[in-house]
């Protein structure tokens, strides 16, 4: 349980905790802030493109390989960014973070599987959901006590010593998993086609500006366009390729299964919303409403708080409450807390925002663990790497559509302008949806 955490907990931290070292990043390099960005989106491209590989090397050759493999990239790869010489070599490095990241992330969720008794999996899947929304939120917090007594390099240090633990101790405690698919063959072709697909998705939200927050002009919407088209072909292409064979890269034999694609439906949705919402709500609080950076941060904490607290209670309910209903519930909260925010007031007093925050957080808590839980037990345990990919998968394409529409929202409408305000309705129309999608489970 610790060495899957403690995995975990590390690459998810990695994708949040260089954000506020970018402006040092450009001075010690001398280079503009829109290269330095590619320190990031390095990481990210390479987790998002690899996932799905990495899930059917798990199944061919066993998760704990994979895990163990990804982890020694990973922490050999922080130290290569502590000893990079340049910008693009840190580049470089990140992106090697990123393939280390994508080994472990693709079968997380299947050892989680193999690791817990079947009456307790949904505490465990439950205790994954609370570890991934601590680090995600204690990312940025970290990164600041560090360069708050040392420099960036640091951020990468520390990593090396957890790292080299998670993997003695997941060399002795990991387990094997026995049925397998000597079947799944990873084709050239098909790895690069869909690390192009996630790949263009991920650029054309780039390009939006969505992920800086900013609104894109004429420009960046032609490049976003170009990208998102070309993205469509590559996956219609792509998809055709993985149709027929029995152990595709792409699980499209898992999606044949009516609760595992509603359940897909139901996380896309769901992280779309939330990604547009987290970035929205910046906006709504500091612009919109004049308030300061560490008011405005201390309630958009209320969000991730909540969700931290409710994980585990979701995880107990998970075997006494069907997991469509439950998610379902969850995702209505959310919409309502979503709702609520665009419904306040001008000014609203800071527990009214706190209390809709603190609602949406319990919602999304409820929600992603029975969620979970259900896309990694619906498919045979053969196929459980595929099921640990799609879980990873879901959340960062949901992720860059929520990106993607953001930046329409912002471009027609503006930041300050109501823009804001738009986009939290988006969002929770976004939510609506998604609770839709996961109380059609109750009929499959």
């Amino acid at each position: 349980m610790v060495a899957i955490l403690l995995g975990i907990a590390l690459s998810v931290l990695d994708s949040s905790i260089l954000n506020l070292a970018l402006p040092d990043i450009t001075r010690h390099f001398g280079a503009s802030p829109s290269s330095a960005v590619w320190v990031v989106n390095a990481y990210q491209l390479a987790t998002l493109g690899l996932l799905l590989p990495c899930a059917s090397l798990g199944e061919r050759f066993g998760y704990r390989r994979v895990y163990l493999a990804g982890l020694a990239v990973f922490t050999l790869a922080s130290l290569g960014c502590v000893l990079a010489p340049s910008l693009g070599l840190l580049a470089g490095a990140r992106a090697l973070q990123g393939v280390g990241a994508a080994g472990m992330m693709a079968v997380n969720a299947a050892l989680v599987r193999l690791t817990y008794p079947v009456s307790v999996l949904g505490r465990g899947i439950a205790l994954n959901s609370v570890v991934v929304a601590t680090a995600s939120v204690a990312g940025p917090t970290i990164a600041a006590v560090v360069l708050s007594v040392a420099s960036w390099p640091w951020l990468f240090i520390i990593q090396l010593p957890f790292g080299l633990a998670v993997f003695l101790l997941g060399r002795r405690a990991l387990p094997t998993n026995v049925a397998r698919m000597p079947q799944a063959v990873l084709r050239p072709a098909d790895v690069l086609m869909n690390a192009a697909m996630f790949s263009l998705v991920f650029l054309a939200a780039d390009a939006l500006g969505a992920r800086g927050g900013g609104a894109p002009d004429a420009r960046a919407l032609g490049m976003a366009a170009a990208l998102l088209a070309a993205g469509v072909l590559v996956a219609w292409l792509y998809l055709r390729r993985q149709w027929h064979l029995s152990a595709p890269l792409f699980p499209v034999d898992l999606l044949r299964i009516p609760v595992f694609a509603l359940s897909m439906c139901t996380s896309v949705t769901a992280f779309a919303a939330q990604t547009i919402a987290f970035i929205a709500l910046p906006f709504l609080l500091l612009e919109g409403q004049g308030r300061d950076h560490f008011g405005a941060g201390l309630l958009i904490t209320a969000w991730p708080a909540a969700t931290v607290l409710a994980a585990p209670l979701a995880g107990r309910l998970i075997a006494r409450v069907r997991g469509g209903l439950l998610s379902g519930v969850g995702l209505l909260a959310l919409a309502a807390g979503l709702a609520l925010l665009v419904l306040l007031p001008d000014a609203p007093a800071n527990w009214q925002l706190a209390a809709a925050l603190f609602l949406c957080g319990t919602g999304f808590g409820l929600f992603q663990s029975p969620n979970n839980h259900i896309i990694l037990t619906s498919p045979p345990l053969a196929r459980a790497g595929a099921a640990s990919g799609m879980l990873g998968t879901a959340r960062l394409t949901g992720q860059s559509l929520g990106a993607v529409l953001l930046g329409l929202v912002f471009s027609v409408a503006g930041v300050r302008d109501g823009g804001a305000e738009i986009a939290l309705g988006l969002a929770a129309g976004l939510a609506a949806a998604s609770a839709g999608f996961s109380l059609l489970r109750l009929r499959k």
